[in-house]
């Protein structure tokens, strides 16, 4: 009983963790909304001086110049001065699994025990009442792939969109992808374990690791021959789950850097038919051209690093987006700093921009590029008509941490509070001390 009482406190004492506070999603949008008179960054490279996006009914049906803002109850929001992006995308992400990254479990549900979980499906652990989503969509970012972590095979991601009272309503895309943490290859002992005097590890990693991989591929083999079967005596959660893969309805998200793992990946795409995405890839650069010819996008993690290698340029993980482009493969940006979570997305691209990509390629990788990989390019990812109105709007460069200033932001046409747990803080603190307005 005593550890009971005990329990339920701890589950008082985190339930403010969650709550969003007075922040609540928005209705649904009915009606005709313009946003005039701004710079438009379509998201497919293009811009639009002194335009008007016309929405109706949560889509965009008119992007251009010279748009009348015309018809009955129509809502115009002048953006003259602003800048208008597509809604920015995360494209892998453990928002909503994770709240706090080290001293509370019990905020945490973001992987299972064990190394094969195909069957498990990430949405349905997914927190909408995150007090992280509010600093996400401060930001820009109103899309993200939540993906579980743990083990090899682990589980299913889906996208989810940052407006919404639980994890049915936020799901924008269901079961996408299915993710695979790629086992290292090397040997090399780590700088913190070098600096501690560890050791080496026992027994042969670089053995020890295909021999991981080869039971990854032993149990794709497996299931192929199971799902080639009509009927089945019983069923297997595990074998069903990777349908979608033999279907090319999902596709097989691998997490690797080095090129030598990212040369298993290509060998799994060949030998299985995967459509198959790299997560990470900062060694990519070097086999660009075979991840153009292989068709296999990839998804940067984090561009904020030190090089892969102590032999790389300090900056090639700043100039890796640029060398992706310059080979034309598929690629987009991601932020999984769990110091920042996230919010550095858009300055992630702005950096890229200031090594080799144009500010519309920076763009692109953040936007349409994402929504590519993760299968959303039909419904979002750029500001064309037919697709829902995910947009932002701000009063500069959104990828110039000076002057990006979020004003407005609308999620499937519904205009989304932009209200988060920092700017609360903020203006709490100005009141105290009797300071701003």
């Amino acid at each position: 009983m005593k550890k009971i009482i005990i329990l339920i406190n701890a589950l008082f004492c985190l339930a403010p963790l969650f709550a969003q506070d007075d922040v609540y999603p928005a209705k649904e949008s009915k009606g005709l909304i313009f946003i005039t008179n701004a710079t438009i960054h379509v998201g497919n490279g293009q811009v639009i001086s002194n335009g008007t996006v016309k929405i109706n009914n949560g889509k965009i049906e008119q992007v251009g110049a010279g748009i009348a803002a015309t018809g009955d109850n129509a809502k115009v929001v002048d953006a003259k001065g602003k800048h208008v992006y597509p809604g920015l995308i995360l494209s892998n992400s453990d928002l909503g699994l994770r709240e706090i990254a080290s001293g509370v479990r019990a905020s945490n549900d973001f992987q299972e025990i064990g190394d094969f979980n195909p069957n498990i499906r990430s949405i349905v652990a997914y927190n909408s009442d995150s007090r992280i989503i509010g600093t996400l969509r401060t930001n820009g970012i109103l899309l993200v792939n939540v993906a579980p972590q743990g083990g090899l095979i682990t589980g299913t991601s889906s996208v989810v969109q940052l407006d919404a009272w639980n994890w049915e309503d936020a799901a924008y895309k269901m079961e996408n992808a299915m993710h695979f943490n790629m086992p290292t290859l090397i040997t090399r002992q780590s700088r913190f374990a070098a600096f501690l005097g560890l050791g080496q590890p026992s027994g042969d990693p670089v053995r020890q690791a295909l021999d991981r991989i080869e039971s990854v591929k032993s149990f794709f083999r497996e299931a192929k021959s199971y799902l080639a079967e009509s009927t089945h005596d019983e069923v297997n959660l595990q074998y069903e789950s990777v349908k979608g893969l033999f279907a090319k309805t999902q596709k097989l998200f691998v997490h690797c850097d080095l090129v030598k793992q990212m040369l298993i990946a290509v060998d799994f795409a060949k030998e299985f038919g995967f459509d198959v995405v790299i997560v990470g890839g900062s060694e990519s650069w070097q086999i660009a051209d075979l991840l153009k010819q292989s068709n296999i996008a990839v998804i940067l993690s984090q561009e904020h690093s030190l090089p892969t290698t102590e032999d790389d340029d300090v900056d090639q993980p700043y100039k890796t987006p640029a060398a992706l482009q310059k080979a034309g493969v598929l690629f987009a940006l991601n932020d999984d700093d769990q110091n920042t979570r996230s919010r550095n997305l858009a300055f992630n691209a702005g950096t890229a921009a200031a090594y080799g990509l144009t500010k519309e390629e920076a763009l692109t990788a953040i936007t349409l590029n994402a929504a590519k990989i993760l299968g959303i390019a039909d419904k979002t990812g750029s500001l064309e008509a037919g697709k829902d109105a995910n947009i932002v709007i701000s009063e500069g460069d959104i990828l110039d941490m000076k002057t990006s200033i979020i004003t407005n932001a609308f999620i499937q046409g519904r205009e989304i509070n932009l209200t988060d747990k920092h700017k609360q803080l903020y203006d709490r603190y100005q009141h105290k001390y009797g300071i701003g307005k």
